[in-house]
């Protein structure tokens, strides 16, 4: 059992598991959202699943070996997705 964890770990379909879930909560809230008008607001619920996606995708990079570009390039839609989430909500 320990050994098929760290296989999927060191796979990244951990990873995958995990941004198909937060898929799945963008999708309920949203809904949510759009049928109630209660619950976070869209803009911001995207800027910051993008910015914690954009993170998990970096790892999923490390953990596949895909060099250091690919993770950079991750690295850094995460900081966008940070400091564009950051700037909306400094206006407030």
């Amino acid at each position: 059992m320990a050994e098929q964890l760290a296989d999927l770990v060191r796979s990244g379909h951990l990873v995958e598991l995990v941004l198909l879930l937060v898929a799945v909560e963008a999708a309920a809230l949203l809904f949510y959202r759009f049928r109630t008008g209660k619950g976070p607001e869209p803009l911001g619920l995207v800027f910051n699943l993008a910015a914690g996606s954009a993170l998990m995708l970096a790892l999923r990079a490390a953990l596949q070996e895909a060099g250091w570009t690919h993770v950079a390039a991750f690295l850094v839609l995460a900081l966008a997705a940070h400091l564009a989430d950051l700037a909306r909500r400094w206006k407030q």
